[in-house]
């Protein structure tokens, strides 16, 4: 056997977690923009790509309530599961489409997050996790579903990393074009998650949060970066703010492990915002997240599927992200 040539093979894998039932999400068809296609393009799209990495896909289990609780209220999971079974076509307001299987299908994508960390946790050299889920997560906040979220995957993953593997410094960074209120919420007095978004100017995009000012409050003030962009901001804003602020950041920081929450709706054929990042930014993204990894936390990153909607540029935004996470 080549040892040489099948170490390389090891270091260029890239695990997908990611289950069938996720498509069986309904959002109501129509003119709802988080449908399963999104999935579909995003598994075609790494499958036919053998020449940047082994693919190998992982099947996760459901988020125990326990850990849904360090995020949620137990009154809102009830509302959200009662909503559901009843046959209510939304929770809350009418982005937040549903059907009957969603609270189900929820709990999967809340336990994508977990089952990537676990693998990290346990393997014996630096695992790249991907984790491809639905409905998305980081605009849900305690007791409130927003922009087609429901539960927090990312938010639930960071306790779990917290808990359950005692990696107790957590960093969270976001690139998903709208800001992640509902991450914010949930660590803006926690000195131990440092949560940093990269997403288009509150002024002019949803959700409205997310100004430079917003900081974290009480022992955890200075552990929330907001670095708003400008419409028609894109690849050069972005390095920049890598350069100027998020590196520096990281580094004061001293993260033990490293959350994404990867959105790719910020590229300027998605018409969901107003950057204009490039398809080739993604895997520069993937590669600088990377080396903040392995030279921080000896390589521990897990990133989970929040927006991108363009299904023309979303599949290979994601392979190119992926491609910069395996070094290639």
């Amino acid at each position: 056997m080549d040892k040489t040539r099948g170490a390389a093979k090891s270091l260029w894998t890239l695990n997908l977690i990611t289950h069938p039932r996720y498509l069986r999400h309904d959002t109501g068809g129509g003119e709802h923009p988080e449908v399963p296609a999104r999935l579909e393009v995003i598994s075609r799209e790494l499958a036919r790509r053998e020449d940047l990495f082994h693919l190998v896909t992982r099947e996760p289990q459901a988020a125990a309530r326990p850990w849904l609780l360090k995020i949620h209220s137990e009154d809102y999971l009830l509302r959200f599961e009662e909503a559901a079974l009843a046959g209510r076509s939304y929770l809350g307001h009418h982005d937040n489409q549903l059907g009957y299987e969603t609270y189900e299908i929820a709990l999967l994508a809340a336990g994508g997050g977990l089952a990537g960390i676990d693998l990290v946790e346990q393997a014996d050299s630096p695992a790249t996790v991907f984790c491809s889920v639905r409905p998305p997560g980081h605009h849900a906040e305690k007791a409130l579903a927003l922009g087609f979220c429901f539960l927090n995957n990312v938010a639930v993953a960071a306790r779990y990393w917290q808990e359950k593997h005692q990696r107790r410094r957590v960093a969270i960074l976001d690139f998903d074009a709208h800001h992640g209120n509902g991450i914010q919420d949930a660590f803006e007095e926690d000195p131990e998650v440092f949560y940093i978004s990269l997403h288009e100017h509150p002024t002019f995009s949803f959700p409205g949060t997310g100004h430079a000012e917003e900081r974290g409050t009480g022992v955890g003030k200075g552990a929330t970066l907001n670095i708003p962009l400008l419409p028609g901001q894109g690849d050069v804003e972005v390095k920049a703010a890598f350069a100027d602020q998020i590196i520096p950041a990281l580094a004061r920081f001293r993260p033990e492990a490293l959350l994404v929450a990867a959105g790719f709706d910020g590229h300027r054929l998605d018409d969901m915002a107003g950057l204009a990042y490039s398809t080739e930014l993604y895997g520069w993204l993937g590669a600088q997240l990377a080396g903040l990894a392995n030279h921080h936390c000896d390589g521990r990153l897990v990133s989970i599927l929040e927006g991108g909607y363009n299904l023309d540029v979303l599949g290979e935004s994601v392979v190119r992200y992926c491609a910069g996470l395996v070094g290639r």
